[in-house]
């Protein structure tokens, strides 16, 4: 077995501090890393040996016998069990999910249960609400004695009609909670957009959930809570999906419980290796994930290792980078371009992709977005010959409305995935949003 490097720091918030030496026997379960400020405990998600400590790791050999047992954590309230179990968001911000829960709901509240697999090509979320839906449905019912929200709606995408068939048997009996159905855009996922989608709020970007009396909860960190709560379970496995250019075919390949600290490299060969040339490794979805090793590990916040068609090569051409609150960021969408072998001249910010505080940026609606005309029209003053934009469903929408006719050729950040998991490029939408969104009503009356 290969050695489990688990990183110090898997959530929103400083790196953990490691409480093992070297040498030190561990268990499934047994704490290795408490947290320094805001953070999460973690631990060993094998029986073995501390090998190595570093500033960013602490690596695990295994033992070549492996138990199904772990180190349960002490019983105490709800909300002490999820925190003591180091749940975080595992939708991919890996927000301590115990801070985010601990919100005394006084007056009404709402747990909104993001189940929408938001980045294209995952099916891990989907396939274990078709698989464990009382699991999910128990921790969304834990979240909700937490935080004091007398109400809960799984959003949910529409084209996943066999899990809103299983749901919809499941909540029966519950009258507190529902499910919404999304549009099948991304980013459906974003917090903010759940919120809007599920409640009609509007929340302005440097506005949390909890402006709208909600808490925004990811479907798998729901059946991680329940684990907590119920089994005593600390979090130490991850579900994910790999895809792409693989021996395995293009089909998503679902791994369940994986453990936390196992290589992308692992994972690959489990669905059948690397079919031949590729272009890159992406950890995390195609939109906001981030270009990877074979020997990187996955934490609790993995979600994808996708692998990449071939990057074509643009010979030098020149290019310009629309950056968009919604997937990359500049220097993940720089070296997309200098993957494709082009020379930039020119970027630009969507206009909602306002600036934080932090250097970051958030979009003022996602999924709902302006034209792109302006930031056009300056890439062709700029003589571009090629554009690479990061933009949502609606976004690439309104570039693809102007672009090509000034003659701009454009690539999306996604192209060399959405090739390798036979996804549709994002470029111009084939239905509209309003369609969706009225079958949506459709649906909800002949269910209710």
């Amino acid at each position: 077995m290969e050695n489990l490097q688990i990183l110090l720091r898997q959530h929103v918030g400083k790196p953990c501090a490691p409480i093992v030496k070297v040498g030190d026997k561990v268990k499934k379960g047994t704490l290795i890393a408490e947290p320094t400020g805001l953070g999460a405990n973690i631990f060993s998600s094998a029986y073995g040996v501390v090998e190595e400590i570093t500033d960013e790791m602490i690596v695990i050999k295994p033992d070549e016998e492996q138990k199904d047992e772990f180190v349960p954590i002490e019983e105490g309230t709800p909300l002490e069990m999820v925190r003591a179990a180091g749940v975080v968001g595992m939708g991919g911000a890996g927000f301590p999910t115990a801070v985010k829960l601990d919100a005394h709901f006084e007056d009404g509240g709402y747990i909104l249960v993001n189940a929408s697999e938001c980045e294209p090509g995952l099916k891990h979320n989907i396939q274990q609400i078709e698989e464990e839906p009382e699991k999910v449905i128990r921790g969304v019912k834990l979240c909700m004695e937490i935080s004091g929200a007398d109400k809960a709606i799984i959003a949910i995408k529409k084209k996943n009609r066999k899990a809103v068939e299983i749901l919809d048997e499941c909540l029966k009996d519950e009258p507190n909670i529902t499910r919404h159905l999304l549009p099948d855009i991304y980013p459906m996922g974003e917090e903010r957009a759940v919120v809007r989608e599920c409640l009609g709020i509007e929340l302005e970007p440097s506005q949390l959930p909890s402006a709208a009396k909600s808490v925004v909860i990811n479907s798998e960190t729901c059946s991680r809570v329940a684990e907590a709560v119920d089994e005593r379970k600390p979090s130490f496995l991850k579900h994910l999906t790999v895809r792409g250019k693989l021996n395995g075919g293009h089909d998503a390949h679902v791994f369940m419980d994986v453990p936390v600290g196992t290589s992308v490299g692992a994972l690959i060969e489990r669905a059948g290796g690397i079919d031949g040339e590729y272009g890159e490794i992406v950890m995390g979805g195609a939109f906001t994930g981030k270009s990877t090793t074979l020997d990187a590990p996955i934490t609790k916040t993995t979600g994808a290792i996708l692998v990449s068609m071939p990057f074509m090569d643009l010979h030098g051409a020149s290019m310009g980078i629309l950056v968009c609150a919604c997937g990359g960021n500049y220097e993940r969408m720089q070296e997309l371009c200098k993957k494709y072998n082009a020379k930039e001249v020119s970027h630009c910010y969507c206009k909602q992709a306002q600036e934080m505080p932090n250097g970051s940026r958030k979009c003022e609606r996602p999924g709902n977005c302006p034209g792109q005309v302006s930031n056009n029209l300056q890439f062709k003053k700029d003589k571009c010959e090629y554009i690479i934009i990061g933009n949502c469903s609606d976004c690439s929408n309104t570039v693809m409305a102007s672009g090509p006719k000034m003659g701009l050729k454009v690539i999306h950040q996604t192209d060399h995935i959405m090739r390798a998991v036979d996804h549709p490029l994002y470029r111009t939408l084939r239905v509209s949003k309003q369609v969706d969104q009225d079958l949506n009503v459709v649906d909800n009356v002949e269910n209710n």
